[in-house]
């Protein structure tokens, strides 16, 4: 129990989780490649089921690592781009030791702060999210009854999933 004790307080230790970033940075810039580690933060989250009775959370997230939103302008309106990143799905215990499963879709702040200020935008972001677990997790999310949890900015424990990049010459 001391061992795991003192395991869980290394892991939890920001100098040592800082350490071990840069080690595998290291390591993955021997192989060519250049890693960033996306530490999100929080925006909102969309609670729904998934494939039927399943629970389910979406936490619509931040970072300037991934582009800005851009409109181009239509008739009748405009065409929004909102690039985003998928971290792959994961499951956690809840309360009542109840599995539920949490999917990190991060956006670029600019995108949260429209949703802020617009509810139309809100929903645009939030359909987007739903609709980039379904495609790239293979899911069917109800989105009918889709909503956004008050209060609640981040589910789960947060992890810091990697963006990959070959260099060059690599």
């Amino acid at each position: 129990r001391e061992l795991f004790a003192e395991y869980a307080a290394e892991l939890a230790d920001p100098e040592q989780r800082r350490l071990y970033e840069e080690e595998v940075a290291a390591l993955e810039r021997e192989r060519g490649v250049e890693v960033r580690f996306v530490h999100p933060a929080p925006g909102y989250v969309l609670r729904t089921s998934q494939d039927g009775p399943r629970r389910c959370y979406l936490n619509v997230c931040s970072t300037p690592h991934v582009g800005e939103p851009r409109a181009r302008a239509e008739p009748g309106g405009h065409r929004w781009a909102l690039p985003y990143s998928l971290a792959p799905g994961r499951e956690e215990l809840g309360g009542g030791g109840r599995r539920r499963l949490i999917y990190d879709v991060v956006f670029h702040p600019a995108a949260l702060r429209l949703a802020a200020r617009s509810p139309r935008f809100r929903r645009l972001l939030s359909d987007t999210a739903l609709e980039a677990v379904e495609r790239h997790c293979t899911v069917r999310l109800d989105r009918a009854n889709a909503s956004v949890l008050r209060g609640t900015k981040y589910k789960g424990v947060p992890q810091a999933p990697i963006i990959r990049a070959p260099l060059p010459g690599g």
